[in-house]
């Protein structure tokens, strides 16, 4: 009896991008008319795990999607995903804990200047 690996179950928002991810991956092999073949020779990936890639799949390792990104010329775009410019709610979260005043540190107190006595 053959057995599979159990995964975590999915949320159905990660499997919906995950989706998303797949088919516009797809879209963008289409639209520069490469067959799934010569992509997936490009990539260093075999023809299936692109299939897989194409349709979604939660169980491809994210270094072959990086590959087919790759492959496509939009690899610079996975590299931006977790941007701390686009992260807005960490930013919120980080600017409530910024403090309310900033004061400089006070110096030791010092005597008036002493006169130069010759």
């Amino acid at each position: 009896m053959e057995t599979r690996p159990i995964r975590a179950a999915l949320s159905i928002p990660v499997v919906r991008a995950l989706r998303k991810l797949g088919h516009d991956i797809r879209n963008a092999r289409r639209r520069r008319r490469i067959p799934m073949a010569m992509l997936a020779e490009r990539a260093s990936i075999s023809r299936m795990t692109l299939s897989k890639i194409e349709k979604g799949d939660a169980g491809v390792y994210v270094g072959n999607y990086a590959m087919v990104l790759f492959a496509l010329g939009l690899v610079e775009r996975l590299a931006g995903i977790a941007d701390a410019a686009g992260d807005t709610v960490g930013r919120e979260l980080e600017e409530e804990k910024l403090p309310e005043r900033i004061r400089l540190p006070r110096s030791p107190t010092k005597g008036p200047p002493k006169s130069g006595g010759q």
